[in-house]
């Protein structure tokens, strides 16, 4: 069985396709800036030969980006596949089921009908995904659509996880609660932590998914607990753009002070916060850079964003009763190896030992375990893999049809 795996942003659509027979990726690729100056990206991993480097296209919507996309899988030049008939199914990233959904479904008009609810908690995502969904099924008629929701693997955790103090009618009325994202990341390194933990029937295990968007996750026996990621993602510890977690009274404040807008004010937490807002730029790699020349605001930002994680995994610990493994993912979490070791070091009061120079090996793709033998809590480092959790639900859900 092969798996395309779409996931469609508001101006973009990544793809892979996935040879679910030995979940091999066939194809991957990118088509940016939708609308506008598009372009093109498509890699085949074993042959580099058939790669195309962001290549100027006429891609005027999300249908025509489909179209190039299946062009290319097919092409006699740089294709995988021989035709569209190969591929079985398509399985797609929506960002926000809300309550609605707690795991992957096939897509239906009820399905689409409850997507256009959740626009409002995802404005900039849930319209984009459905998108996606209808120029597939334009292109691709009678191919089954799965929809695979960042949302789903939250919907485990108790009310007293997800629920706010505020007055309970504002849950009733407009459903107000945590939400809580990234959860196809965190249900695939979970996975695999339960797997190298030698498949416990009981695990207590905080997943940390770093990233220019981070979150973090309880997750006992295999299911979400809590997660630190709210109503929207901007909750939580300090990410790229987004301040995460804040004194609720500083949004009026700076309203006023400020003059702005309530999206004036969203748009300052979103997209004008985090380490972008502290440092000036986003990038992990150039924040790091900057703190070992000795640049102080570089260094803040590392020490706030241990200072955080550590107060996070301590505190799922504790709202666990024990902890087993702890896991890093994302793009920070799997190669930043000096995060590890600071955390770590603060955590060794619980018996987390850490072997510095394995850890200090582990990035740009290698994984595996960075705890020592005496470590009482198992340190993985995973690299997250949402498109083959995707393509496993997919699968799933249409071999039962």
């Amino acid at each position: 069985m092969k798996i395309l795996v779409i996931n469609a942003g508001s101006s973009s659509l990544k793809y892979q396709l996935i040879d679910m027979d030995n979940e091999a990726v066939l194809a991957k690729g990118i088509c940016e800036q939708i609308g506008t100056e598009s372009t093109f990206t498509h890699k085949v991993p074993s042959d580099e030969s058939k790669n195309i480097k962001a290549k100027p296209c006429d891609m005027p919507d999300h249908a025509t980006a489909i179209q190039i996309v299946i062009d290319a899988l097919t092409s006699d030049e740089v294709g995988v596949i021989k035709s569209m008939s190969e591929i079985d199914a398509v399985g797609h990233r929506v960002l926000h089921g809300a309550e609605k959904f707690c795991g992957s479904v096939l897509v239906d008009d009820a399905v689409e009908e409850a997507i256009k609810e959740c626009f409002e908690w995802g404005p900039l995502h849930n319209p984009a995904n459905l998108t996606g969904i209808k120029a597939c099924q334009q292109i691709m008629k009678g191919v089954p659509q799965v929809a695979v929701f960042d949302t789903g693997f939250h919907q485990t955790m108790p009310d007293y996880a997800y629920m706010y103090a505020l007055p309970y009618e504002y849950y009733e009325k407009y459903g107000i609660r945590r939400y809580g994202f990234h959860g196809t990341s965190h249900r695939f390194v979970s996975k695999e932590a339960i797997k190298l933990l030698g498949n416990p029937e009981h695990s207590k295990i905080v997943t940390c998914h770093l990233g220019n968007g981070s979150s973090i996750s309880a997750v006992q026996d295999g299911k979400c607990l809590d997660t630190t990621m709210g109503v929207t993602p901007l909750e939580g510890i300090m990410m790229g753009t987004r301040c995460g977690s804040i004194d609720p009274a500083i949004v009026p404040i700076i309203m006023k002070k400020e003059n702005l807008t309530p999206d004036e004010v969203d748009t300052v937490m979103n997209k004008k916060s985090g380490m972008l807002g502290l440092t000036g730029t986003s990038d992990n790699r150039t924040i790091e850079g900057r703190a070992k020349e000795g640049d102080e605001r570089a260094q803040l930002v590392e020490s706030m964003l241990c200072h955080q994680l550590t107060k996070y995994i301590g505190g799922f610990a504790a709202a666990m009763g024990g902890l087993d493994a702890i896991v890093f993912t994302g793009g920070i979490g799997e190669n930043n190896p000096q995060y590890r070791d600071r955390v770590c070091d603060k955590l060794a009061f619980m018996g987390t030992k850490i072997n510095y120079e394995l850890n200090n090996e582990y990035k740009r793709g290698k994984e595996g375990e960075i705890s020592t033998p005496d470590s009482k809590i198992k340190v993985y480092v995973i690299c997250t893999n949402e498109e083959l959790m995707i393509a496993r639900d997919t699968k799933e859900i249409v071999e039962a049809l």
